[in-house]
């Protein structure tokens, strides 16, 4: 035998140490499968191989808990969370998992041995963007929280071979590029070939009698794909249950076509696959266009078809009878993208399963509930019922069905009150007559919830009046919350580790009200010189890579002032415009005044057919282009666009926050998640009474939170009295003067048409009322200003903030849902 290389395993692998949490078990498992797995040695490895290993040597980790929860969980018979949720935006896996499996540090000590970059491992790990925003990083919050609390769940979502568009920055204007998240392979996912069920489109409906001669419905449709499943594990933290997350690919039923091949029709012999696999190609496109529109309604209802049928599987192979079906699952539907479930599992139990309506309806109703996620009435979903009736017209009976038999329902309880009936349809009537898919999900869910206390009141008070006035009892509040083990412990160290030995202990990363031991020590100056430096280093490493990444040059002794956010006007971006002009026309004015030093940072995507909000984007680059260069107003003032905003690029943005901006006008927000994740790494917030900023200034304290604007009753009133913003636009000179140096030209190399759709928009129509909150706003950022000049005091601030954060943790929210609307209890598995 020659002598084994450097590159070749140490030594043979034992059993017993495959899945060894040891320093030296870690270093021989990295070996092997760099080897046998990546068939690569060191030498001739690339970072994505490296990048590869490391997974792997995690995964085998995680797959050791994870057959073992799924052994416990079946013969337990345990009741199970079947999160239903369009888009899960989970993030980069490699780090969270090395947290929850309690091997981070000793992960990155064998690294080190064996002479590896680990950061640089770590950057190398595609993001898979499997959701727009907020409503999939909070589906992805919930599942490490669900895991994290013992409590069994799957989630169920799509497999996007193409995720959220990449976003570059070319000559100041968003450019999308395709996300191709899977180019190089997903060490995190396993396929299950053998879990594939049929999902089917189009066609008519007919009529039969069953072997009892019962009347039934036939559905037969004119098109058949099938829905193969992939499953990612999802670990808790410290603890030794796995959970599922199982994303559907489209496939066709048949790949390729011999007859058609052999006849020279080449394209037709694949037509049916290309047709079959766009339905899970892409992340749903903007749905302005006719083919948006029904690619997306496909989408939703591959997912949900697919995911049904796995639901009655697993139910009939470790319960049994369909009758107890929701006694083994609760069905949360993450806003209306899977409401279409409610009809879905309808046809299944009639169609599949021989049960009558009563009995089909009385399960489905007790299986779902339905989180509410929007106050915008232009947001809630709705379908052409010509669409819908071309795609599944065996579902359009079956709610034809469902709304016949509940408005008889409403007419009783409402008697003479046909307009309130109307209201309550599930669909809407005239010419364009649509299927309201918030409805529906109301109807067949036995709970609806809000997401933030304030967003939770006002659904009961206007988009759900009606059905909270039918069935109040139905209606919950469960204020979002985020993970602390992803979005402190993973993306600020240093701050975790700081907390951890102030605290004495790491228990707050389990149970985040335990920050409540910082707040004795806030007023330390030894504590808040060492949070001071936490900050800064952060800092420095935001703007080290914003310096590669964007060409921004910051300083990392500024105050750096973030919004980071999905760009929309109601979120009001261009308010934090209006401030930076005005800003930069204070140092011009008065260039000796001694201004306080800001680095303004803007983060956040647009949709592709939002011209107004790609427009913002341009605006603030060209604001950064002219002051950036300003000799005048540079030591002062700068301003950074951070191109591609995700989950990757948040976790180095909230670390180095010192002001979060939270402005968007009050009433229009649900919740937010982004304000929770800046609060948890020590910003502060400048914010409106708007979703859950109201509760996170209850919880920090007023004077440590930074609030100005309307409340949602003064902007309803104002929009009763006939809101005018061209009277605030011509009433407040520095107003005027901010929009007219917009129009002059000098933002946009002379000329005064580019910004002119943006700025007539708010002077003539202004739906989110940006003019009438810039004075209350501008004089709070001053309020900003005056407390920067004190640091032990911003620093006392930041520390009460992160103290008094328990509340936001989605472990927290988790319970909540288990305690109040699931009804489901913990299933601890041994570690």
């Amino acid at each position: 035998m020659t002598k084994a290389q450097p590159s070749e395993p140490l030594s043979p692998a034992r059993e017993h140490t495959r899945t060894g949490m040891s320093k030296t078990a870690l270093k021989q498992a990295y070996i092997d499968n760099l080897f046998y797995i990546q068939g690569r040695f060191r030498e001739v490895a690339t970072p994505h191989d490296l990048y590869m290993a490391a997974a792997f040597t995690a995964r085998d980790r995680l797959l050791a808990r994870w057959v073992k929860s799924a052994q416990f969980y079946k013969t337990s018979h345990a009741r199970t969370v079947c999160y239903l949720s369009a888009e899960f935006l989970l993030g980069p896996h490699l780090a969270n998992n090395l947290v929850n499996l309690g091997i981070a540090q000793v992960s990155r000590e064998a690294g080190e041995e064996l002479d590896l970059d680990f950061a640089a491992i770590l950057e190398e790990e595609e993001e898979p963007g499997l959701g727009n925003g907020g409503l999939g990083r909070l589906a992805a919050c919930f599942m490490d929280s669900l895991s994290t609390l013992g409590i069994p769940a799957i989630g169920y979502g799509i497999r996007y071979e193409f995720g959220i568009f990449d976003q570059a920055i070319e000559n100041g204007w968003q450019v999308e590029k395709s996300d191709t998240w899977l180019r190089n392979g997903n060490p995190w996912e396993i396929p299950r070939p053998k879990i594939c069920f049929p999902v089917r489109y189009g066609g008519h409906t007919e009529q039969y009698r069953n072997h009892d001669g019962q009347t039934r419905t036939r559905w037969v449709p004119d098109m058949e794909i099938c829905g193969m499943a992939y499953d990612t594990p999802i670990l808790g933290y410290g603890v030794g249950n796995v959970n599922l997350l199982r994303l559907w690919k489209a496939e066709a039923s048949q790949s390729f076509d011999f007859q058609a091949f052999n006849v020279g029709d080449y394209y037709g012999a694949v037509h049916a696959k290309i047709e079959a696999e766009t339905i899970s190609k892409v992340l749903y496109p903007n749905d302005e266009p006719e083919a948006g529109k029904e690619l997306r309604l496909k989408q939703q209802y591959f997912f949900v078809s697919c995911s049904m049928q796995d639901m009655i599987r697993l139910h009939l192979n470790t319960v049994g009878p369909l009758e107890t079906f929701a006694e083994k699952f609760a069905a949360q539907l993450n806003d209306t993208h899977p409401a279409l479930a409610v009809a879905e599992l309808m046809r299944l139990f009639m169609d599949d399963h021989d049960m009558t309506w009563e009995q089909a309806w009385d399960i489905t109703r007790r299986t779902f509930c339905y989180t509410n996620h929007t106050l915008l009435p232009e947001a809630l979903e709705t379908w052409s019922v010509s669409l819908f009736e071309r795609l599944l017209p065996r579902h359009l009976e079956i709610v034809y069905e469902i709304n016949r038999r509940f408005l008889d329902e409403v007419r009783v309880y409402f008697i003479r009150d046909e307009e309130r009936v109307a209201r309550m349809s599930l669909i809407a009537e005239g010419d364009d007559r649509r299927i309201r898919m918030a409805n529906l999900a109301v109807v067949g869910s036995h709970a609806v919830n809000g997401v933030a206390a304030l967003h939770s009141e006002l659904i009961k008070t206007t988009i759900l009046k009606d059905f909270h006035d039918l069935w109040p009892e139905k209606f919950h509040n469960v204020t979002n919350g985020v993970t602390q083990r992803r979005f402190v412990v993973v993306s600020n160290p240093r701050l975790s580790d700081l907390i951890t030995e102030i605290c004495g202990s790491d228990r707050w990363i389990r149970n985040l009200s335990c920050l409540r031991d910082l707040e004795r020590h806030a007023d330390d100056p030894d504590l808040q010189a060492r949070w001071r430096r936490v900050k800064i280093a952060a800092k420095r490493d935001l703007a080290a890579w914003l310096g590669r990444n964007a060409g921004g040059v910051l300083d990392p002794q500024a105050l750096f002032d973030v919004q980071a956010k999905r760009l929309h006007e109601y979120k009001r971006q261009h308010l934090n415009l209006l401030h930076i002009v005005r800003f930069y026309q204070r140092i011009k004015l008065n260039p000796n005044q001694d201004f306080v030093p800001r680095a303004f940072i803007f983060g956040g995507k647009a949709a592709p057919g939002y011209y107004l909000a790609k427009l913002i984007i341009k605006l603030i680059n060209s604001v950064a282009e002219v002051v950036n260069h300003d000799p005048q107003v540079n030591g002062f003032i700068r301003v950074a666009f951070l191109p591609d905003f995700n989950v990757k690029n948040g976790q180095r943005l909230y670390p180095a926050a010192d002001l979060s901006e939270q402005i968007s006008l009050a009433g229009k927000e649900a919740s937010g998640t982004g304000n929770m994740k800046f609060s948890m790494n020590g910003a502060l917030t400048i914010g409106t009474l708007d979703g859950a900023n109201v509760e996170i200034r209850e919880e920090v304290g007023a004077d440590n939170f930074f609030l100005f604007g309307m409340t949602a009753e003064e902007v309803r009133q104002k929009q009763s009295e006939g809101y005018r913003p061209w009277d605030y636009y011509h009433g407040d000179h520095e107003l005027k003067s901010d929009i007219d140096l917009i129009n002059s030209g000098l933002f946009s190399h002379g000329d005064t048409n580019l910004f002119r759709p943006l700025t007539d928009h708010l002077i003539n129509h202004d739906p989110f009322m940006v003019l009438a909150d810039y004075r209350a706003y501008l004089e709070c950022q001053d309020r900003v200003s005056e407390a920067w000049r004190n640091p032990s005091n911003w620093d006392r601030m930041s520390i009460l903030n992160v103290a008094r954060m328990g509340k936001f943790s989605s472990d927290r929210a988790i319970q909540e849902y288990a305690d109040n609307i699931w009804n489901i209890k913990p299933e601890p598995v041994d570690l």
